[in-house]
């Protein structure tokens, strides 16, 4: 294949999702530097692109379905269609885009791609962001890193400045922890009980505890917050993302099920704590937080007992609080 001066990587779904697909962008950087790379996502997940310095341009996807876009002045002249779908596919191929990189198991990627990667995800025993790295093969560059090797090709590396206001609730003296117990409904959930124990578990001397959430799920977290507010700071529908990610980054760790904080917080090298069920597709060994310093919970187990739909996850259950409040103590002691 014919390497093209600039390139998008689209990829157009939640949070996590787009973490695990920006090492693309380091790795065409790295092998082109003077690649334009462009990165295709929503509004919703703006603040993670453009918080990646691999990216040079972010790409709002509705634009691209209805406005001419370029890439530094430039036609796109590649498209890497991490998330395939098929409405983007097809135009893409409207545009005649040049060249448009796909999984050859999608019927409608033969009528619009014409650069194929034979993968399969759903039955293969790779992380995800492994398998989002099989989609650089065209381009004739090494795709079979090891998740330890990844862990520095994140980029998150344009931060932005965090408000006073929030710099101001850190303590210095303290392990500033962030717990974010929903997942927008992506997840299986650790029960809010659970965290209100946990809450009530941390010494207050070590710890200094955030909750953070969406402002659509404040009705959700409320009982905690009736529960246990007085032990913690309440953060939740305060920030934007962009704000979130800073704050993240000025923090000593976060706990959260498999959703997107968690790999934010792996990404920028911070103690990432992720609970998961034992259940595939959604199991740590494809979606487990990857970083230096992160690490999972799971139940030692293979079951799909809630697999038909998103029910109470019993295996999430059966992870205790005591065990991570003294995985978090050891933490602290080192």
């Amino acid at each position: 294949m014919k390497i093209p001066t600039n390139v998008i990587i689209s990829r157009t779904d939640s949070i996590g999702d787009v973490v695990l697909s920006l090492p693309l962008a380091t790795i065409l950087k790295q092998q082109f530097p003077n690649m334009i790379v462009g990165f295709m996502g929503t509004k919703y997940t703006k603040a993670i692109i453009e918080t990646c310095s691999a990216v040079d341009i972010f790409i709002d996807v509705d634009d691209f379905l209805t406005k001419e876009v370029t890439l530094a002045g430039e036609k796109p002249q590649c498209i890497i269609h991490v998330l395939p779908r098929q409405n983007i596919a097809k135009h893409a191929k409207s545009l005649q885009i040049p060249q448009r990189i796909g999984t050859i198991n999608r019927l409608y990627h033969w009528l619009s791609c014409n650069t194929f990667v034979r993968l399969s995800r759903k039955n293969s025993p790779l992380h995800e962001v492994q398998l989002n790295l099989k989609l650089l093969k065209p381009f004739g560059i090494k795709t079979n890193y090891s998740l330890e090797e990844i862990t520095d090709l994140f980029s998150l590396t344009e931060i932005a400045e965090l408000p006073k206001k929030f710099e101001n609730l850190l303590q210095t003296d303290k392990f500033n922890l962030i717990l974010h117990p929903k997942s927008r409904g992506n997840g299986r959930e650790w029960d809010l009980d659970h965290f209100i124990s946990l809450i009530e578990m941390l010494d207050l001397n070590q710890f200094q505890i955030f909750v953070s959430g969406t402002d659509a799920e404040k009705e959700f977290l409320q009982p905690l917050i009736d529960k246990v507010g007085h032990r913690v700071t309440n953060l939740i529908g305060q920030m934007t993302l962009s704000e979130f990610i800073s704050f993240i980054a000025a923090c000593d760790g976060l706990l959260a099920s498999g959703t997107g904080p968690v790999h934010i917080a792996a990404a920028l090298q911070k103690h990432s704590l992720g609970i998961y069920p034992p259940m595939k597709p959604i199991h740590p060994a494809r979606w487990q937080p990857i970083g230096k310093k992160a690490q999972f919970f799971v139940l030692d187990k293979n079951c799909n007992a809630c697999s038909p739909a998103k029910i109470h996850c019993l295996c999430t259950q059966a992870i205790q609080p005591s065990e991570i409040k003294q995985t978090l103590e050891l933490i602290c002691k080192k």
